[in-house]
Order: C-alpha cells, then sequence, then structure tokens
C-alpha cells in the first residue's frame, strides 16, 4: 500500500450518464492504490474548450474556475479520468496564472455567486496519479497477471497536448500508459497511428458523425492489424468513442466486423489487481468484453 492521498473526484458529463461502470472500476481500484476520493459535491460540466469555449471564452473559464474553486474550498487537487476534462482544467489554471486581470474577471463573476477562488488547486488525471506511483510498485501489487494478453493502447489527444501544459516528457511518442500496461504482464503492442485522436473531440462527433466514425475506422483496422486482444483508453469520452462507432459500422456493414472489446485502463488494472468482471462493470458494454475476459480468466 502507498501513501494515502485524497482528491476530489470529478466525474464530468459522460461517465455519470454513459458510463457507471467505469466510475464503479475508479471507485472500487483506486482505494487499493492508497488513493482516496472525496465528492465533489454542486460540481457542473467542466465544461469542454472544443465546445463552449469556442463561443465564449469567459463563460468557459468562468465555469471551469467554479469547479476548480469547488475543490479548492474542501482543501483538495482535482482529479478526473477524462482527457477533455484534465485539458479544460489544465488550461483554466494556465489562463488565470499566466494573466491576473483574468483570474479577477473570474473571482467578480464567482463572488456574485457566493463562491472564492484564489486559484490554488492543481488537476490531476488518474493516469498521472498512478503513474506518481511508479509501475514498479504496481507490479508488486498485481495479483492476477495479465500474462499473454495484447493490449493496443490509445492515449487520447487532451491527455498530452499542448505539451507545455502537460506534465508528461516533451516527446512525440510517450510510453508511461504502455509502462503500466506491461507492469500488470500484459503486452502493450505496436500498431499504426497509435497516437492519432479517437475522433470524437472538438466537437467532431456532435456536429460531423460520419467524418468522426471513419477516424475510429482507422484505429479500429489498425488495432485489428496487430491482433490486439481490446483497445485501452483512460477517457470517457474516448471510450464512448470507440464503443458506440463500432456498433455504428456494423449496422452500416451488415455484418459484426468490428468487435473490438473497449476497456477502461482501471477496470485493466482491477482485474491486475484481482478483482472479479462484476465488480469492475465489465459486463456492461456496448462491445461483449468477453472474448477479452476468456483469455485472462480462463
Amino acid at each position: 500500500m502507498t501513501e494515502s492521498q485524497t482528491y476530489s473526484f470529478f466525474l464530468g458529463c459522460v461517465m455519470p450518464n454513459r458510463f457507471p461502470n467505469i466510475e464503479l472500476s475508479i471507485r472500487k481500484v483506486l482505494p487499493e492504490l492508497g488513493i482516496n476520493l472525496e465528492e465533489l459535491e454542486g460540481a457542473s460540466c467542466c465544461p469542454a474548450p472544443g465546445v463552449i469555449r469556442s463561443f465564449s471564452d469567459p463563460t468557459w473559464l468562468a465555469l471551469a474556475s467554479r469547479n476548480l474553486a469547488l475543490a479548492e474550498k474542501a482543501g483538495h487537487d482535482i482529479l478526473t479520468g477524462c482527457n477533455g476534462c484534465y485539458g479544460t482544467f489544465k488550461e483554466a489554471i494556465h489562463s488565470v496564472h499566466e494573466k491576473p486581470e483574468r483570474l479577477k474577471e473570474v473571482q467578480k463573476i464567482l463572488k456574485d455567486v457566493g463562491i472564492k477562488y484564489d486559484a490554488t488547486t492543481d488537476a490531476k488525471h488518474l493516469l498521472e496519479v498512478i503513474y506518481e506511483i511508479g509501475p514498479e510498485k504496481i507490479r508488486k501489487l498485481v495479483k492476477r497477471p495479465l500474462t499473454g494478453v495484447k493490449i493496443a493502447v490509445h492515449y487520447g489527444c487532451h491527455l498530452l497536448k499542448p505539451s507545455k501544459l502537460r506534465p508528461w516528457k516533451q516527446t512525440q511518442r510517450h510510453t508511461f500508459l504502455d509502462e503500466l500496461v506491461e507492469a500488470m504482464g500484459a503486452e502493450s503492442v505496436k500498431y499504426r497511428d497509435k497516437y492519432i485522436c479517437c475522433g470524437a473531440g472538438g466537437g467532431v462527433r456532435g456536429s460531423n458523425v460520419p467524418v468522426s466514425i471513419d477516424i475510429a475506422k482507422d484505429k479500429f483496422d489498425s488495432v485489428m492489424e496487430a491482433e490486439a486482444d481490446c483497445i485501452l483508453n483512460a477517457c470517457s469520452f474516448c471510450h464512448l468513442q470507440y464503443e458506440v462507432s463500432q456498433a455504428q459500422l456494423n449496422k452500416e456493414l451488415g455484418e459484426k466486423k468490428y468487435q473490438i472489446p473497449v476497456i477502461y485502463f482501471t477496470q485493466l488494472l482491477g482485474l491486475a489487481l484481482g478483482f472479479e468482471p462484476d465488480e469492475l462493470g465489465l459486463g456492461k458494454h456496448v462491445v461483449s468484453t468477453q472474448p477479452f475476459l476468456d483469455k485472462i480468466l480462463g
């Protein structure tokens, strides 16, 4: 067990509305690593920079700062399992630190609704806090090694970019998620276009579904070429894209060509730590996870 840390848990919109099974896995797994989660009462949409910010930057910043202020009041950094929410908070924090006049504008808006904000809290992605624990410590906690399992890792855009506002090493070929996967005993496979967008972000899925699905299709084809057992993600919106797009593609084709299990990171880690599939919500996916589970559980 690692030293205990406490964070204000920010669910975002997609996870509680579409994927409570992902939330379940996060709440099960993180305490096993010494990461405590406190509810962030009164939280709203982050809001996503690719949507709200496009129409009104001041509104986007005020809403994002309000969520950060709630975590600040609770005395914790904010933790999220969505890349888009993570990007919003990182960029909002940078904005008010870089331009103090923007902080004053936000403080004035929030004061009118009875909220104090000093911009002292930070935002963390759950992968960030898990990687800080370290792959070697994760390896020692594994009870069910995922030997022989081939994983196609998907990082997602907002987890990595813009790089100057992220804590990761400045590189175009990140490895931290691969390292965590391999600490569980699985193989992180190489595949074509590994670092491309899932196709959903920036309002693409909301405004042009065919283009969004076509981007996802390229990823699916690459993953199938690599003979991976699943796509692994750490973003509830990427998760939605990969689950729903496969169903839509199969409907268009009139056959079930795309049946790649889509696994969220804490679901995979939970299996490695010894949790049973039902405890991690692995029976509640759009694309069946059973072939993947059969390989792990026999």
